[in-house]
């Protein structure tokens, strides 16, 4: 063998084995399992099995993390802790990025994507599902006195009606919560009317007649199941809470198929989807897993 030949051989094996080390780099990238996230409420539940089972179905590895707290799972993704979770427009704009000037539903959109970006996160499609807070009332009583709006339940408070409002102790004392509804709408509550209890109390103290209106979530399931009637908020009070799939842009540049995925998902949800199925966990007591599968191969997600 001649001193070219041996070069060329050396060259070719070096060649061989950097092949090798780059196809074994890649499989073991590709091994690694997505880390999808959820806050610990049923809604944040479902949506993070749904992802996972779409995921898993076209062939991914999932590693689902679905009971971490809002804070701790917003740091985890910005760390690379975790690759994707759901999030709310109104909670990156208020909470992460301290904006207080009030947005429409498409401003807040593009401004905590334009924000998140510079963070390493990409938002993708939002959804039609705005998990705002509302004031509800039982929707006979609403009917009986003609309450369609905030406006309306104004105009009742200020006529001298003693109506029970309850809510939770944060909403009442938040710089955008009850004070500032109340001097939106030009009215107040008297005080003793004002009943603040965990949230959760809040939908059985309306449901069993201890209050009047209460403060709740627009896609929580014991909305409709309890018969309640959520008054609009025709002055724009609440900020938008579109339920949006957010990604570490890293994670997805690494995973192109990923994103039209999670947009294909998000096109299928809106408000009454959503709060339908919370309500088959919340009150129908079925399985996340079961409802988020059948919603999955309903909708054409998902073959099984």
């Amino acid at each position: 063998m001649t001193h070219n030949d041996k070069n060329r051989y050396s060259m070719t094996a070096r060649a061989i084995v950097f092949a090798f080390m780059t196809f074994l780099a890649g499989a073991s990238l590709a091994a690694e399992p997505v880390v999808v996230g959820g806050k610990k409420f049923t809604e944040q539940q479902l949506i993070s099995e749904m992802t996972t089972q779409l995921l898993r179905s076209n062939g991914m590895t999932v590693d689902k993390r679905s009971d971490l707290g809002s804070t701790v799972l917003r740091a985890a993704q910005e760390n690379g802790q975790v690759d994707i979770y759901w999030e709310y427009t109104g909670t990156s704009l208020i909470i992460y990025n301290k904006i207080k000037e009030k947005l429409d539903a498409q401003q807040t959109y593009e401004r905590v994507k334009r924000l998140d970006a510079a963070k390493g996160l990409t938002w993708l499609e939002p959804s039609k599902a705005n998990n705002t807070y509302a004031f509800a009332m039982r929707k006979t009583e609403a009917e009986a006195k003609g309450i369609v709006s905030i406006s309306d339940l104004a105009s009742k408070v200020n006529d001298g009606e003693h109506l029970k409002f309850a809510c939770n102790a944060e909403f009442y004392s938040r710089h955008d919560g009850l004070q500032p509804l109340q001097e939106r709408y030009g009215f107040k509550f008297e005080r003793n009317d004002v009943m603040r209890m965990d949230g959760g109390l809040t939908y059985l103290a309306l449901r069993q007649g201890q209050a009047d209106v209460s403060l709740v979530l627009s896609t929580d399931g014991r909305v409709s199941a309890f018969g309640f009637v959520i008054l609009e908020d025709d002055k724009g009070f609440f900020p938008s809470y579109a339920l949006t799939p957010v990604a570490r842009t890293a994670f997805l540049d690494q995973n192109p198929k990923v994103a039209p995925l999670l947009n294909r998902l998000s096109a299928s949800i809106d408000s009454d989807s959503i709060a339908a199925l919370n309500a088959r966990v919340d009150v129908g007591r079925e399985s996340i897993e079961k409802v988020a599968n059948e919603f999955l191969v309903r909708n054409k997600l998902i073959t099984q």
